[in-house]
């Protein structure tokens, strides 16, 4: 197993604090983390290409795509899924850059969605290839569907993305005629950005009866947006919201799997939001881990530490293989990620899978 942990992605970062000794204690089985939370969603990339530039997520310039043969096969992956499901994964979702440009991903889904133990199936998406194939996706199993909606003002998601917000609507809408049970848009806080849009955006969400989620910009990428000028806190989104639409706290909603925290309007409309940043508890309730398109197994999305299960696959690694590196990943995995702390991405958010 390759433990980058000891090299970090980024030499300008320092090796991550050694594991407090419970981390030696990991249990020899069931699917618990070091911090005795249970790990039971596993977030999968199958590509680190998108089909927009968002400025929060991709640098401009980036043109380092991995190669084909870098990136794992959709059979490496569904043999994962397989070990992953015996193990004690149940949900799964799949992620990119942008899943549904990688030729065949319908066909991959459905694969994915037929196996045994698979309970919940997710897709994250910026919905603009959506349309066409929304009902496959609900065919396949696509149980909820994930959309990235910063803005409904056609010229500043053009300004955002490079894209045209129109194909994104329609997606939206595509596949709520398809019957995806589970629909969330998240919109991105950026302040100078989208500031106007919230308001716009809740009234979208309710007129289509799904929910909306708003997340503080991450250092998840080197861009320039990433700045502490460019930072909207959850909690001034919040309170620039309650000045025009009363809301209520809801500790007991849950909508699906993440750590989004839910507020209710009058008339009952649930709205999340995601403070990575500014909540202390955010991790607490931690349930996941990624593997990244290039076959990495990531513990937490703001940390570097990864392992490396494209070379277990490659070199002949039987399943125990397989298991022995996802529990040596929930071993290891922090009790927080390192976003507070200075934290410098050595790769892009495209790279890591959403």
């Amino acid at each position: 197993m390759n433990e980058s942990s000891k090299k970090p992605e980024n030499p300008a970062v320092p090796a991550r604090p050694t594991m407090p000794p419970a981390a030696k204690d990991a249990p020899a089985s069931g699917l618990l983390d070091w911090s005795r939370r249970k790990i039971d969603y596993l977030r999968i990339s199958i590509t680190d290409r998108c089909n927009e530039r968002c400025l929060y997520c991709m640098p401009q310039e980036l043109k380092d795509w991995k190669e084909r043969n870098e990136i794992l096969s959709y059979e490496e992956i569904l043999r994962v899924v397989g070990v992953g499901v015996g193990l004690g994964f149940t949900k799964f979702r799949i992620t990119g850059g942008e899943p549904l440009v990688r030729k065949n991903a319908i066909e991959f889904i459905e694969r994915l969605g037929a196996i045994e133990g698979v309970s919940s199936l997710g897709l994250s998406t910026n919905a603009l290839l959506v349309a066409p194939v929304a009902d496959r996706l609900a065919g396949a199993g696509i149980d909820s569907m994930n959309v990235s909606l910063d803005t409904l003002d056609p010229e500043m998601y053009r300004a955002i993305t490079l894209k045209d917000l129109a194909p994104v609507i329609e997606g939206i809408d595509a596949a709520r005629a398809a019957g995806i049970p589970r629909i969330k848009i998240n919109t991105v806080l950026i302040r100078g950005k989208n500031e106007d849009q919230l308001l716009p955006l809740i009234e979208f969400a309710r007129k289509r009866d799904i929910v909306l989620r708003f997340i503080e910009l991450m250092p998840v990428t080197t861009t320039e947006m990433i700045s502490k000028k460019n930072f909207l806190s959850a909690e001034e989104a919040k309170t620039h919201i309650a000045r025009e639409i009363p809301l209520t706290l809801d500790r007991e909603v849950r909508l699906g799997h993440g750590p989004a925290v839910y507020y209710r309007t009058a008339d009952r409309q649930p709205i999340g939001f995601i403070g990575a940043m500014t909540d202390q508890h955010f991790c607490d309730g931690c349930n996941k881990i990624r593997l990244t398109a290039d076959g990495k197994v990531r513990p937490c999305l703001g940390d570097h530490l990864e392992f490396d299960l494209r070379a277990v696959l490659r070199s002949g690694g039987s399943d125990e293989d397989i298991i022995n590196l996802f529990r040596r990943t929930l071993g290891l995995k922090p009790a927080e990620h390192s976003f507070r702390k200075q934290y410098k991405p050595g790769r892009s958010m495209t790279a890591i899978g959403g």
